[in-house]
């Protein structure tokens, strides 16, 4: 959850956040040290065998962990959003000060400001694993070979720790390994991949094989499993969440509409959960949990950590929290927190990529939910309750993060065919499309990022790579709409797996409507960044159709007074006859009155409006039902 307020200074703190260096990547990612490799060097496959030979390390265990850390991806040298680099992640993350980041919840009882708790550093293995190879820190974080020797090294030290010896069958390194990633959970994750065996193609354009052995289990894995059933929350038994509880508690004893940090309702029985929303923490993981304790904070459902991808459960799934900063989506929605930042580091690691997906898989079982871009949501695509509010909303988990590879983990592979015609998904290769961003250095604004593979793609309003970026008028008010290439702002941006009506096709550029214009990208066969997605559209039946931050009924009860945001609504968009935009949900008109601590007093206002989710801009939206024409197209 990014609040952008937290912008200002945040270059200040970078170098305690991500060490010292990913600042010189961040200030100079042309810099000919990021990334330095000898000419020599021996590809990646040959260095996790020299490395294993050196230190004594199965091969088998050494590809295994690497692959949940960062599916042995050297990312340039660029750190990880929680400050772990090259393809073992060794980290070096010094305490930095902060709290959890967002600071409203799109309802009218706002929180107060987010605690400002040191976050407990996490080893440091950067300097261990130097001073165990003689390596340099600049080259551990740089050259993939010199990482691979230090994660070697560490899982060897690690396992002479446990009183375990160097020995050859992999099995019997799982109190190393479980050291290395940080819970049983990485342990387990580690040890299903080298059962199974992988296989890709990494960053350096080779190929890396990690051979399956069906043999490699460790003692007493079974055992572990089963007793994780017993856990108390709403997560799969094979994930182990702990159940670090938000509070639910009366902030004033005299006036009951004072309450935290979430409702307490009673879904699906009385609501049905429609959405699960991707947040990132901006934030450590320690910092965003001691956040979530704050009766007078904001409560959201589940946090997962970035080292090892262990998840903690705050709010029941029944209830309701206050994390997406919009009271409808609120209601309908699961919040999912990641440890990670937009802009502090350009990759999530495997190991929260595996937790996270498991997870969403399971509740999106459970509760009905559809595993596409129009309920999986990241929290830079829920829409603004209301116009004033559009400017206000969150940018996370941002362009870093790889939708592709995770709905691949969920089991639902973003596809489709080359012929466009109707409707398109986004969907470029996240490796080679390397978006120039900025604002990743808040001391210099205007400094481009690190070059880096990314989710989203830059829309244009004319078929031309030096055209203005289409405007977005209610991100950008006071500029006339004028969108920029800052990484927080994505109001010129349309992001992998989301669905876009086809407005017109010149060559190889591609225009769809989008915030009631065409915006145009390029989309070679060489250079494919959408596939066909055959389905439904809207067009306005009239002259033009209103747009809605949420979906409320037309009416409501005697004693239930409608919410402010209410009377405001629509949004001040322009959606023009003869646009079209494609449909990714539909919902019948919902309201969870909740403004008081007493739960019994908590009201579902239903009514027979129907709304369509509509795929608007990089943002959902709705519109209704009796606004709009809806037909098929291929």
């Amino acid at each position: 959850m990014f609040d952008r307020r937290r912008v200002i200074g945040a270059g200040a703190v970078l170098a305690a956040a991500i060490g010292t260096g990913a600042v010189l990547a961040q200030q100079h990612p042309s810099s000919p040290t990021v990334g330095l490799q000898a000419a020599s060097a021996p590809t990646r496959q040959a260095a996790f065998a020299a490395a294993a030979k050196r230190y004594k390390v199965p091969v088998s265990v050494l590809l295994g962990v690497s692959y949940l850390e960062s599916r042995w991806d050297a990312n340039e040298g660029l750190p990880s959003t929680s400050g772990g680099y090259g393809p073992m992640h060794l980290t070096q993350v010094a305490a930095a000060p902060g709290g959890g980041a967002e600071q409203g919840d799109g309802d009218d009882r706002a929180a107060s400001a987010a605690p400002k708790a040191a976050a407990a550093p996490d080893e440091q293995t950067i300097p261990v694993a130097a001073r165990l190879t003689g390596i340099d820190a600049g080259r551990l974080r740089t050259d993939p070979a010199a990482n691979i020797q230090g994660g070697a090294a560490l899982l060897a030290k690690y396992q002479r720790d446990a009183g375990g010896p160097l020995a050859a069958d992999p099995a019997r390194w799982y109190a190393a390994v479980t050291r290395y990633g940080g819970s049983g959970w990485f342990a387990d994750q580690v040890f299903s991949v080298i059962r199974s065996g992988e296989s890709r193609t990494t960053d350096d354009g080779r190929q890396v094989t990690l051979t399956a052995d069906p043999k490699a289990v460790p003692a007493g894995a079974a055992t572990r499993t089963a007793a994780s059933a017993a856990a108390a929350t709403d997560c799969p038994a094979s994930l182990k969440c702990e159940w670090i509880p938000a509070p639910y508690k009366q902030l004033d004893p005299k006036d009951p509409s004072k309450f935290g940090n979430h409702d307490v309702a009673d879904r699906p029985a009385k609501q049905k959960i429609d959405y699960i929303v991707i947040h990132d923490t901006e934030s450590s993981y320690a910092s965003a949990v001691k956040s979530v304790k704050d009766p007078a904070y904001l409560g959201w459902h589940f946090t997962i950590r970035s080292k090892d991808g262990h998840v903690a459960q705050h709010v029941r799934v029944k209830d309701v929290g206050r994390h997406a900063g919009n009271w409808y989506i609120n209601s309908k929605s699961i919040g999912v927190e990641h440890e990670g930042y937009v802009a502090k580091g350009t990759w999530y690691t495997e190991a929260m990529y595996r937790a996270s997906a498991t997870l969403v898989r399971h509740l999106a079982a459970t509760y009905g939910v559809p595993l596409d871009r129009g309920h999986i949501l990241g929290h830079d695509n829920v829409p603004a309750r209301v116009m004033d509010t559009v400017s206000q909303m969150h940018q996370d988990p941002g362009p870093y993060w790889d939708w592709a590879h995770y709905f691949s983990l969920l089991g639902k592979p973003l596809k489709g065919s080359a012929s466009l015609h109707g409707r398109v998904m986004i969907l470029p290769s996240y490796a080679e499309n390397k978006v120039t961003y900025t604002g990743c250095d808040a001391a210099h604004p205007s400094a481009k990022c690190p070059a880096h593979g990314g989710a989203s793609i830059m829309l244009r309003t004319k078929p031309s790579s030096t055209a203005p970026l289409v405007k977005d008028i209610g991100a950008h008010p006071s500029t006339g709409g004028k969108a920029t290439t800052s990484v927080y702002d994505h109001s010129a941006r349309a992001s992998t797996g989301q669905i876009y009506a086809v407005a017109e096709k010149k060559g190889s550029w591609v225009a769809i409507w989008y915030l009631g214009q065409k915006a145009w990208f390029y989309n070679s066969t060489s250079k494919r960044r959408a596939v066909a997605a055959p389905g439904l559209v809207a067009t306005p039946k009239t002259s033009s159709a209103k747009i809605w931050g949420m979906a409320y009924p037309e009416e409501f009860p005697a004693g239930v007074t409608p919410p402010s945001d209410k009377k405001a609504a629509p949004l001040k968009y322009s959606v023009a006859k003869g646009q079209k935009y494609a449909v990714i949900g539909s919902e019948t008109g919902e309201y969870f009155h909740s403004v008081t601590y007493d739960p019994a007093k908590h009201i579902v206002v239903t009514g027979p409006q129907k709304y369509y989710e509509i795929q608007f801009g990089h943002r959902a939206y709705f519109v209704k039902a009796e606004d709009v024409t809806v037909s098929t197209v291929s």
